[in-house]
């Protein structure tokens, strides 16, 4: 492990990152805020919901819009980089393992994600206003999930980043993505359902149902949700999973 040239490689992905900051902001703001505003304000303001609903789906955007962020972070530039411009190549000739290149992806995307998680957390109470009701009375576990959170996300980039092609991009957000993202319990607990058996056991397959439900118990304990030591554990290990896989497949590609 070479630290100086990891360091190096992490500075230049965070000076790409700053100079195109505004347009990371927009894509990583744009869809929460819309969400939380017509959700959160306009139909709770309208009597169509209820007050309270604002806090079940503040955690819920937290979590999606880590987990989107943390994974365009990672897959897009590397589907361009592997398959367009070829820049991976000059990442691969750097005096340092190619495995640990795909760590220097990994955590790149992680602080993005943590990035995009944090700032939608003042956006939403601004475009929400009043009756977010939401603690950080444990603050330990916040960030404990919030660093589970985005490794899943930016560990899912990398894995996806290194299996789909330039032509399939569009693919990968339509049959992955969005049914992960609309069946991952981001705007209704799990326990809501209730009245649609199968469907609310065919949803733990979804690793995006545990970093709601995570976010969701920590900061909103009161709203009925799957217990903190499930959704740790099943983040936990899907973290694992996916960074080996992620690791594996970059390495082979690196080498193809």
């Amino acid at each position: 492990m070479n630290w100086k040239t990891f360091y190096a490689l992490l500075a230049r992905d965070g000076h790409v990152a700053r100079r195109s900051l505004a347009m990371v902001l927009v894509q990583n703001l744009l869809q929460p805020l819309l969400f939380t505003f017509v959700f959160g304000r306009v139909l709770t303001s309208g009597g169509m919901m209820q007050g309270s609903f604002k806090s079940v789906l503040l955690p819920g955007v937290i979590a999606i819009s880590m987990v989107i962020a943390g994974i365009q972070a990672v897959a897009m530039p590397l589907i361009t980089e592997f398959q367009f411009s070829r820049e991976i190549e000059d990442r691969l000739l750097a005096p340092i393992e190619n495995g640990w290149i795909a760590v220097e992806k990994l955590v790149a995307g992680m602080i993005q994600a943590l990035m995009a998680g944090l700032v939608v957390i003042p956006a939403a109470w601004l475009t929400m206003g009043s009756g977010t009701n939401i603690s950080f009375a444990r603050p330990f576990a916040f960030v404990a999930f919030c660093l589970l959170v985005a490794l899943f996300a930016s560990a899912g980039g990398l894995t996806l980043g290194c299996s789909v092609g330039a032509t399939q991009i569009g693919l990968m957000f339509s049959i992955i993505l969005t049914p992960m993202l609309m069946f991952g319990c981001v705007y209704y607990p799990w326990s809501f359902l209730k009245a649609f058996p199968g469907l609310q056991y065919a949803v733990l397959l979804n690793p995006v149902v545990y970093a709601s439900e995570g976010l969701r118990g920590v900061l909103v304990p009161s709203v009925p949700h799957i217990a903190g030591w499930i959704t740790a554990t099943v983040l936990a290990l899907a973290d694992v999973g996916l960074v080996a896989l992620g690791i594996r497949k970059f390495n082979k590609k690196a080498v193809s």
